[in-house]
Order: structure tokens, then sequence, then C-alpha cells
């Protein structure tokens, strides 16, 4: 782990009700190159379609594929990732957008925070995911 996560915790401990397997922590300390990625949502890079319409855990799966290739292409990786913001636009989608995500941070443990908004960018976007990473100083 190339940082320092300080209270590391697990979702299905902390929060047993939510069936959510999330590996998160309440701090994060890091040295490096930061890497700041725009909100990604549910639609492709390359092609600017939309994916996953009326599915949030698609969507939330397009977002985090956008997420690793933007930083793979900035040169780092997804185990960087220090802090996620997640815009949900309807709070039932919840636990899917968040197993969704866990399993691409599975063992990364960042800080996390999450959002529910009255809208996105277009009527068609259930979840925008942004993330910040930090290259460490010794890759």
């Amino acid at each position: 782990m190339p940082h320092t996560r300080i209270r590391q915790f697990n979702t299905k401990e902390t929060y047993p009700e939510q069936k959510l397997d999330n590996d998160l922590c309440q701090t994060v300390v890091a040295r490096g190159t930061m890497v700041f990625v725009r909100g990604q949502i549910g639609q492709d890079l390359d092609t600017a379609v939309s994916v996953g319409i009326g599915d949030a855990a698609a969507q939330a799966d397009q977002a985090m594929a956008n997420i690793a290739k933007l930083l793979e292409e900035a040169g780092s990786q997804l185990d960087h990732i220090c802090k996620v913001t997640v815009y949900i636009t309807d709070p039932r989608y919840r636990e899917d957008v968040y197993r969704t995500m866990g399993k691409w941070l599975k063992g990364v443990f960042p800080v996390s925070t999450g959002l529910v908004v009255s809208a996105l960018a277009r009527p068609e976007w259930l979840v925008e995911i942004d993330a910040i990473a930090v290259i460490p100083d010794d890759v």
C-alpha cells in the first residue's frame, strides 16, 4: 500500500445493515505527485456514448473503468487513490453504486464522501465519481 491509511475499516463490519464490502479509512497521508480525476459518469471515454441507461451499477462500473484508464494515462494506478467523491441522484442507488465501486477499490482504503444530488449534467446520468490520487515519490 503506497500511502499511510489511518483507521482502516470495512463497511460490512461498520455498517452491517447496508450489506456492502468496501475498504475505506478515515485519513490518508500521502507524499508525491497529485492527480485529480474529473468526475466520471457512465460514458465511454473514447466514443462519448452513454452506457448503462437506467442502471446505476453499470454507470458506476463505467465511471470506475474511466478512472482506472485516466490514472494509467497519468502514470498512476487505482491503489494511489486517496479520496473519492460519489454523487448519486437517488439514495436507492447507493448500495449498487458502492458495491460496484468497492470491487474496483478492494484493498485500496481511500477516504470517501457520498452525496445525493438533485441531478447531474444529463438526465440519463445517475452517478458521478471523482478521484484524487497521489503518485508516491518513490515510484
